[in-house]
């Protein structure tokens, strides 16, 4: 069976065939596949000793269309690619540097069934395998003056904030505060492991809820993978290699 064929049996059975709905008459997965394998091809290097070298990262830009359509979705298929797409270069016999990453993003300008590959060499140490950044559920909360979200809600409210492992400690402000390792991650941690909008916060003044955005690797609470759960003080939140205590005052 080929990495082709093998991908689109995992598609039948992800998102119980949802796929077969979302890409009905647009863009579909194994299009997109064809063109990273074409992309593969087209940047390869010969290194010295012989080997030859081809692109690990593979942004696919989707229609804003197909990209809202595409996004409860994202992630899994993200992984799927990643996947396929290593197996094919493994066939090949060709090198990468680190792991196979796909990141799936809304490409402004392209017309609904269209769709652009890029690729490229990223030499990372350790790279998560598939990213996705999703798009915000709804208008985030800001900060300013950059670093972490500054605590010091309104009277009556709680104080809460995370401390890391290394004792370092995030105040949280009332609305949503995005982590991760992108520019756009209201709460910016260096760590590999972690996509670039990994989980939200979301805090009303008394409570707060955990909320993974489709990340590669999960988020884990108190050892177990979550997909959103509202924090009780001492919860350990795991993400990448980062662990966050929550913790309340007051």
């Amino acid at each position: 069976m080929s990495v082709l064929q093998r991908f689109e049996k995992r598609l039948e059975g992800l998102v119980e065939g949802a796929f077969a709905k979302v890409f009905k008459g647009v863009v579909h997965p194994v299009e997109i596949l064809n063109a990273m394998q074409r992309e593969a091809e087209a940047h390869k290097a010969i290194l010295v000793g012989g080997r030859t070298l081809v692109p690990n990262r593979y942004v696919i830009d989707l229609s804003p269309y197909d990209h809202s359509r595409l996004a409860p979705y994202a992630a899994a298929l993200a992984q799927e690619l990643a996947q396929s797409q290593a197996e094919f270069i493994g066939e090949q016999a060709w090198t990468v540097y680190g792991d196979v990453i796909v990141e799936i993003e809304r490409g402004d300008g392209l017309d609904t069934g269209m769709f652009r590959v890029s690729a490229e060499v990223y030499t990372a140490d350790q790279a998560p395998q598939a990213t996705y950044e999703a798009p915000p559920a709804y208008p985030s909360y800001q900060q300013g003056g950059g670093g972490a979200p500054h605590g010091g809600g309104a009277p009556g409210t709680r104080n809460v904030r995370l401390v890391s492992g290394d004792g370092r400690t995030f105040p949280l402000a009332i609305g949503s505060t995005t982590i991760g390792r992108g520019d756009q991650a209201n709460l910016r941690l260096p760590d590999v492991g972690i996509s670039r909008r990994h989980a939200r916060l979301d805090f009303d003044g008394a409570q707060v809820v955990l909320t993974d955005l489709g990340s590669t690797n999960g988020t884990m609470v108190n050892g177990q993978r979550v997909s959103a759960v509202a924090l009780n003080p001492g919860d350990m939140i795991q993400i990448g290699t980062t662990t966050l205590t929550f913790r309340v005052d007051g």
